[in-house]
């Protein structure tokens, strides 16, 4: 799996918009739809904000495996 697609499926299974996710980010929602549909890359630092947002751990985020983990 992408990691863009993740991070569109984690958003909508969160029942979060768009918008939402970038107010977290403190970015604007065209920055983050560009990261969701894989034009831009996203830094590391909003992958960890992301993870701690989301309470997953960042290989699930990353796509490397496909059940959460949950941070402790």
């Amino acid at each position: 799996m992408y990691v863009y697609q993740r991070l569109r499926d984690t958003r909508e299974d969160s029942d979060k918009k768009q918008e939402d996710i970038a107010e977290v980010l403190n970015i604007t929602r065209q920055q983050y739809q560009l990261y969701e549909s894989g034009k831009r890359e996203m830094p590391m630092h909003h992958f960890v904000t992301l993870a701690k947002y989301y309470n997953v751990s960042l290989d699930y985020l990353a796509g490397l495996i496909d059940k959460p983990k949950r941070l402790r």
